[in-house]
Protein backbone atom coordinates (compact mmCIF):
# COMPACT_ATOMS: atom_id res chain seq x y z
CA UNK A 1 0.00 0.00 0.00
CA UNK A 2 1.40 3.31 -0.49
CA UNK A 3 1.50 6.77 0.55
CA UNK A 4 -1.45 7.70 -1.63
CA UNK A 5 -3.92 5.72 -0.11
CA UNK A 6 -6.96 7.51 1.23
CA UNK A 7 -8.17 7.34 4.72
CA UNK A 8 -11.93 7.74 5.60
CA UNK A 9 -13.12 7.56 8.92
CA UNK A 10 -17.03 6.69 9.94
CA UNK A 11 -19.25 6.47 12.77
CA UNK A 12 -21.71 3.27 12.03
CA UNK A 13 -25.13 2.90 13.79
CA UNK A 14 -28.66 1.92 12.96
CA UNK A 15 -31.75 2.93 13.19
CA UNK A 16 -34.99 0.52 13.86
CA UNK A 17 -32.07 -1.74 12.19
CA UNK A 18 -31.38 0.51 8.88
CA UNK A 19 -27.74 1.07 8.95
CA UNK A 20 -26.18 4.44 8.49
CA UNK A 21 -22.70 5.25 7.55
CA UNK A 22 -21.83 8.62 9.18
CA UNK A 23 -18.44 9.84 7.19
CA UNK A 24 -16.45 12.26 9.79
CA UNK A 25 -12.83 12.82 7.91
CA UNK A 26 -11.05 11.77 4.96
CA UNK A 27 -13.61 13.06 2.14
CA UNK A 28 -13.85 15.92 -0.22
CA UNK A 29 -15.63 18.84 1.57
CA UNK A 30 -18.38 19.67 -1.39
CA UNK A 31 -18.38 23.34 -2.37
CA UNK A 32 -22.01 24.91 -3.16
CA UNK A 33 -24.15 27.76 -1.66
CA UNK A 34 -27.30 25.22 -1.06
CA UNK A 35 -27.32 21.64 -0.23
CA UNK A 36 -28.58 21.00 -3.68
CA UNK A 37 -26.00 22.56 -5.01
CA UNK A 38 -23.44 20.20 -2.86
CA UNK A 39 -25.50 17.53 -3.82
CA UNK A 40 -24.79 17.97 -7.35
CA UNK A 41 -21.15 18.31 -6.99
CA UNK A 42 -20.79 14.94 -5.23
CA UNK A 43 -22.88 13.27 -7.93
CA UNK A 44 -20.74 14.69 -10.42
CA UNK A 45 -16.93 14.34 -8.70
CA UNK A 46 -18.01 11.84 -5.61
CA UNK A 47 -19.45 8.78 -7.37
CA UNK A 48 -15.90 6.33 -6.64
CA UNK A 49 -15.92 7.38 -2.95
CA UNK A 50 -19.90 7.08 -2.71
CA UNK A 51 -19.59 3.62 -4.33
CA UNK A 52 -16.55 2.80 -2.04
CA UNK A 53 -18.26 3.28 1.07
CA UNK A 54 -21.46 1.70 -0.13
CA UNK A 55 -20.75 -1.24 -1.97
CA UNK A 56 -18.74 -4.92 -1.22
CA UNK A 57 -16.29 -4.83 0.55
CA UNK A 58 -16.52 -2.26 2.93
CA UNK A 59 -21.07 -2.09 2.33
CA UNK A 60 -22.96 -3.98 0.77
CA UNK A 61 -26.01 -3.57 -1.51
CA UNK A 62 -28.53 -1.91 1.20
CA UNK A 63 -25.59 -0.21 3.49
CA UNK A 64 -26.89 3.60 3.78
CA UNK A 65 -24.66 6.75 4.37
CA UNK A 66 -24.41 10.43 5.58
CA UNK A 67 -21.98 13.05 5.04
CA UNK A 68 -22.58 15.51 7.59
CA UNK A 69 -21.22 19.31 5.56
CA UNK A 70 -21.56 22.89 7.07
CA UNK A 71 -24.95 24.55 7.25
CA UNK A 72 -26.30 26.63 4.31
CA UNK A 73 -28.55 29.24 6.59
CA UNK A 74 -27.81 31.43 8.96
CA UNK A 75 -29.50 29.67 11.45
CA UNK A 76 -29.35 26.24 10.48
CA UNK A 77 -26.74 23.96 13.11
CA UNK A 78 -25.87 20.64 10.34
CA UNK A 79 -25.93 20.23 6.54
CA UNK A 80 -26.11 16.47 5.58
CA UNK A 81 -26.24 14.86 2.07
CA UNK A 82 -27.66 11.11 2.19
CA UNK A 83 -25.87 7.96 -0.09
CA UNK A 84 -26.99 4.71 -0.57
CA UNK A 85 -25.96 2.25 -3.36
CA UNK A 86 -27.28 3.87 -6.64
CA UNK A 87 -26.69 7.40 -5.99
CA UNK A 88 -27.28 10.52 -3.37
CA UNK A 89 -31.00 10.87 -1.85
CA UNK A 90 -32.91 14.31 -1.29
CA UNK A 91 -33.93 13.47 2.43
CA UNK A 92 -33.73 10.62 4.50
CA UNK A 93 -35.61 9.97 8.24
CA UNK A 94 -33.50 6.91 10.02
CA UNK A 95 -31.00 9.20 8.76
CA UNK A 96 -31.76 12.91 10.40
CA UNK A 97 -32.76 10.33 13.53
CA UNK A 98 -29.09 8.15 13.30
CA UNK A 99 -27.24 11.86 12.41
CA UNK A 100 -28.82 13.56 15.68
CA UNK A 101 -28.48 10.91 17.89
CA UNK A 102 -24.52 10.18 17.16
CA UNK A 103 -23.66 13.72 16.75
CA UNK A 104 -25.08 14.59 20.13
CA UNK A 105 -23.66 11.29 21.92
CA UNK A 106 -20.21 11.16 20.21
CA UNK A 107 -19.65 15.18 20.34
CA UNK A 108 -20.03 16.27 16.52
CA UNK A 109 -22.35 18.78 18.06
CA UNK A 110 -22.38 20.44 21.65
CA UNK A 111 -25.85 20.96 22.28
CA UNK A 112 -26.98 20.94 26.61
CA UNK A 113 -30.11 20.14 28.24
CA UNK A 114 -32.45 17.45 27.72
CA UNK A 115 -34.22 18.33 24.84
CA UNK A 116 -31.83 19.98 22.11
CA UNK A 117 -33.19 20.98 19.08
CA UNK A 118 -30.75 20.60 16.01
CA UNK A 119 -31.48 22.31 12.76
CA UNK A 120 -30.08 20.52 9.08
CA UNK A 121 -30.11 21.69 5.94
CA UNK A 122 -31.04 18.89 3.44
CA UNK A 123 -31.78 18.84 -0.08
CA UNK A 124 -35.34 18.53 0.51
CA UNK A 125 -35.44 21.27 2.51
CA UNK A 126 -34.91 22.14 6.83
CA UNK A 127 -36.05 19.55 8.82
CA UNK A 128 -35.79 20.42 12.55
CA UNK A 129 -35.01 17.55 14.88
CA UNK A 130 -35.24 17.06 18.94
CA UNK A 131 -33.26 15.11 20.60
CA UNK A 132 -34.64 13.58 23.66
CA UNK A 133 -31.40 12.18 26.50
CA UNK A 134 -32.39 10.29 29.51
CA UNK A 135 -29.54 9.94 31.72
CA UNK A 136 -27.34 11.99 29.58
CA UNK A 137 -27.81 9.99 26.29
CA UNK A 138 -29.74 10.13 23.57
CA UNK A 139 -32.90 7.72 24.01
CA UNK A 140 -34.96 8.58 20.53
CA UNK A 141 -35.19 11.33 18.19
CA UNK A 142 -38.20 13.18 16.85
CA UNK A 143 -38.15 15.45 13.78
CA UNK A 144 -40.15 17.47 12.14
CA UNK A 145 -39.99 17.07 8.35
CA UNK A 146 -40.45 19.15 5.24
CA UNK A 147 -44.14 19.18 3.81
CA UNK A 148 -45.20 15.87 2.85
CA UNK A 149 -48.26 15.42 0.40
CA UNK A 150 -50.61 13.25 -1.29
CA UNK A 151 -49.28 13.72 -5.45
CA UNK A 152 -51.78 11.16 -6.64
CA UNK A 153 -54.66 8.88 -5.46
CA UNK A 154 -55.82 5.80 -6.85
CA UNK A 155 -53.29 5.65 -9.80
CA UNK A 156 -53.28 2.57 -12.09
CA UNK A 157 -50.05 1.35 -13.53
CA UNK A 158 -49.97 -2.01 -15.86
CA UNK A 159 -46.95 -4.18 -14.61
CA UNK A 160 -45.54 -7.51 -16.25
CA UNK A 161 -46.99 -10.25 -15.20
CA UNK A 162 -49.81 -8.56 -12.42
CA UNK A 163 -51.76 -7.09 -14.84
CA UNK A 164 -52.60 -3.47 -13.35
CA UNK A 165 -51.63 -2.45 -9.74
CA UNK A 166 -53.18 0.61 -7.76
CA UNK A 167 -50.87 3.05 -5.91
CA UNK A 168 -50.99 6.38 -4.62
CA UNK A 169 -47.76 8.20 -5.38
CA UNK A 170 -47.17 10.93 -1.80
CA UNK A 171 -44.01 13.02 -1.00
CA UNK A 172 -42.70 12.78 2.47
CA UNK A 173 -39.06 14.30 1.25
CA UNK A 174 -38.78 11.80 -1.49
CA UNK A 175 -41.21 11.00 -4.15
CA UNK A 176 -43.00 7.41 -3.43
CA UNK A 177 -45.55 4.76 -5.03
CA UNK A 178 -47.59 3.07 -2.17
CA UNK A 179 -49.12 -0.08 -3.08
CA UNK A 180 -51.69 -2.33 -0.76
CA UNK A 181 -49.54 -5.81 -0.22
CA UNK A 182 -52.66 -7.55 -0.20
CA UNK A 183 -53.96 -6.39 -3.55
CA UNK A 184 -50.55 -7.54 -5.31
CA UNK A 185 -50.67 -10.96 -3.29
CA UNK A 186 -47.60 -10.00 -1.36
CA UNK A 187 -47.00 -11.32 1.93
CA UNK A 188 -44.59 -8.27 4.41
CA UNK A 189 -42.48 -11.19 6.30
CA UNK A 190 -39.06 -11.75 6.06
CA UNK A 191 -39.20 -14.89 4.05
CA UNK A 192 -40.95 -12.77 1.46
CA UNK A 193 -37.79 -10.55 1.09
CA UNK A 194 -36.66 -11.56 -2.87
CA UNK A 195 -40.23 -11.16 -4.09
CA UNK A 196 -40.87 -7.64 -1.86
CA UNK A 197 -37.18 -6.36 -4.14
CA UNK A 198 -38.45 -7.81 -7.31
CA UNK A 199 -41.99 -6.58 -7.46
CA UNK A 200 -40.98 -3.46 -5.45
CA UNK A 201 -38.44 -3.04 -8.85
CA UNK A 202 -41.11 -3.72 -11.23
CA UNK A 203 -43.71 -1.52 -9.94
CA UNK A 204 -41.29 1.66 -9.38
CA UNK A 205 -40.05 0.78 -13.45
CA UNK A 206 -43.90 0.91 -14.33
CA UNK A 207 -44.74 4.05 -12.52
CA UNK A 208 -41.93 5.87 -14.08
CA UNK A 209 -42.56 5.31 -17.42
CA UNK A 210 -46.19 6.24 -16.99
CA UNK A 211 -46.53 8.69 -14.40
CA UNK A 212 -43.59 11.42 -14.04
CA UNK A 213 -43.37 13.25 -10.62
CA UNK A 214 -42.52 17.16 -10.15
CA UNK A 215 -42.28 18.69 -6.83
CA UNK A 216 -44.44 21.76 -6.76
CA UNK A 217 -41.49 24.12 -6.24
CA UNK A 218 -40.28 23.27 -9.80
CA UNK A 219 -36.84 22.18 -8.84
CA UNK A 220 -36.06 19.33 -11.39
CA UNK A 221 -33.71 17.88 -8.63
CA UNK A 222 -36.27 16.67 -6.90
CA UNK A 223 -38.50 15.43 -8.96
CA UNK A 224 -38.24 11.47 -9.35
CA UNK A 225 -39.83 8.47 -7.60
CA UNK A 226 -37.65 7.05 -5.31
CA UNK A 227 -38.95 3.94 -4.39
CA UNK A 228 -41.96 2.15 -3.77
CA UNK A 229 -43.82 1.02 -0.37
CA UNK A 230 -45.58 -1.86 0.12
CA UNK A 231 -47.98 -1.25 3.11
CA UNK A 232 -50.25 -4.36 4.85
CA UNK A 233 -51.66 -5.36 8.43
CA UNK A 234 -49.07 -5.40 11.37
CA UNK A 235 -49.95 -6.43 14.74
CA UNK A 236 -50.64 -6.01 17.63
CA UNK A 237 -53.99 -3.59 16.63
CA UNK A 238 -52.45 -0.32 18.32
CA UNK A 239 -49.70 -0.44 15.20
CA UNK A 240 -51.53 1.24 12.67
CA UNK A 241 -49.57 -0.72 9.69
CA UNK A 242 -46.40 -2.57 8.49
CA UNK A 243 -44.49 -0.46 5.87
CA UNK A 244 -41.91 -2.12 3.71
CA UNK A 245 -39.77 0.82 1.41
CA UNK A 246 -38.04 -0.63 -1.88
CA UNK A 247 -36.18 2.02 -3.18
CA UNK A 248 -32.98 2.91 -5.27
CA UNK A 249 -31.63 0.19 -6.43
CA UNK A 250 -33.70 -2.35 -5.25
CA UNK A 251 -32.52 -1.67 -1.98
CA UNK A 252 -35.01 -2.56 1.03
CA UNK A 253 -35.22 -0.59 4.29
CA UNK A 254 -34.93 -2.16 7.31
CA UNK A 255 -36.88 0.58 9.43
CA UNK A 256 -40.13 2.25 8.76
CA UNK A 257 -38.91 4.45 6.71
CA UNK A 258 -38.93 8.12 7.64
CA UNK A 259 -39.63 9.76 4.30
CA UNK A 260 -41.62 6.86 3.92
CA UNK A 261 -44.24 7.18 7.05
CA UNK A 262 -44.37 11.20 6.58
CA UNK A 263 -45.56 10.60 2.87
CA UNK A 264 -47.97 8.14 3.88
CA UNK A 265 -49.94 9.69 6.96
CA UNK A 266 -49.84 12.65 4.09
CA UNK A 267 -51.94 10.17 1.86
CA UNK A 268 -54.23 9.13 4.69
CA UNK A 269 -54.96 12.50 5.84
CA UNK A 270 -55.91 13.33 2.33
CA UNK A 271 -58.42 10.46 2.49
CA UNK A 272 -59.87 11.70 5.94
CA UNK A 273 -58.34 8.52 7.38
CA UNK A 274 -55.95 9.93 9.82
CA UNK A 275 -57.05 13.45 11.30
CA UNK A 276 -54.18 16.42 12.68
CA UNK A 277 -52.46 15.38 16.15
CA UNK A 278 -53.30 11.64 15.97
CA UNK A 279 -50.39 9.34 16.70
CA UNK A 280 -49.93 6.50 14.91
CA UNK A 281 -46.67 3.62 15.11
CA UNK A 282 -45.77 2.02 11.67
CA UNK A 283 -43.61 -0.57 11.70
CA UNK A 284 -40.92 -2.08 9.38
CA UNK A 285 -40.07 -5.98 8.26
CA UNK A 286 -38.57 -6.65 11.37
CA UNK A 287 -41.14 -5.07 13.43
CA UNK A 288 -39.05 -2.00 14.43
CA UNK A 289 -41.08 0.83 15.08
CA UNK A 290 -41.71 4.74 14.14
CA UNK A 291 -44.26 6.56 15.87
CA UNK A 292 -45.58 9.55 13.17
CA UNK A 293 -48.38 11.90 13.03
CA UNK A 294 -49.32 15.07 10.93
CA UNK A 295 -48.99 18.03 12.99
CA UNK A 296 -50.62 20.47 11.30
CA UNK A 297 -51.57 21.59 7.60
CA UNK A 298 -49.79 23.74 5.00
CA UNK A 299 -48.94 23.86 1.39
CA UNK A 300 -45.93 23.65 -0.86
CA UNK A 301 -46.28 25.02 -4.28
CA UNK A 302 -49.99 25.62 -3.74
CA UNK A 303 -50.51 21.96 -2.92
CA UNK A 304 -52.12 21.05 0.04
CA UNK A 305 -49.91 19.27 2.61
CA UNK A 306 -48.98 18.13 6.14
CA UNK A 307 -46.17 18.75 8.73
CA UNK A 308 -45.17 15.45 10.10
CA UNK A 309 -43.40 14.73 13.07
CA UNK A 310 -41.69 11.36 13.10
CA UNK A 311 -39.65 9.55 16.38
CA UNK A 312 -37.59 6.91 16.53
CA UNK A 313 -34.61 5.49 18.09
CA UNK A 314 -30.83 4.96 16.73
CA UNK A 315 -28.18 2.93 18.37
CA UNK A 316 -23.99 3.58 17.63
CA UNK A 317 -22.88 0.24 16.14
CA UNK A 318 -18.98 1.03 15.27
CA UNK A 319 -16.19 3.00 14.62
CA UNK A 320 -14.00 2.77 11.28
CA UNK A 321 -10.93 3.89 9.19
CA UNK A 322 -11.32 2.37 5.88
CA UNK A 323 -8.64 2.77 3.71
CA UNK A 324 -8.44 3.21 -0.19
CA UNK A 325 -5.71 1.93 -1.84
CA UNK A 326 -5.17 3.38 -5.21
CA UNK A 327 -3.12 0.04 -6.26
CA UNK A 328 -6.18 -1.95 -5.49
CA UNK A 329 -8.38 -2.94 -8.22
CA UNK A 330 -11.66 -3.25 -6.55
CA UNK A 331 -10.71 0.27 -4.56
CA UNK A 332 -13.98 1.64 -5.66
CA UNK A 333 -16.12 -1.26 -5.05
CA UNK A 334 -18.71 -4.01 -6.30
CA UNK A 335 -22.14 -5.36 -5.66
CA UNK A 336 -23.26 -8.95 -5.97
CA UNK A 337 -26.58 -9.07 -5.82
Amino acid sequence: MGAAALRITTLDAHTAGEPLRIITSGFPEPPGDTILAKRAWVREHAEPLRRALMWEPRGHADMYGALPVPPVTDDGDLGVLFLHNEGWSTMCGHGVIGLVTVALDEGLLERPGDAPVVRLDTPAGRVTATAHREHGRVARVSFENVPSFLVAADLSVEVDGLGAVDCDLGYGGAFYAYVDADAVGLELRRRAFPEIVALGKRIKQAVVARHPVRHPDGDPDLGFLYGVIFHGHAAPDEVLERNVCVFADGEVDRSPTGTGVSGRVACLVARGALGFGETVEIESLLGTRFTVCAERATTVGGVDAVVPRVTGSAHLTGRHEFVIDPADPLREGFLLR
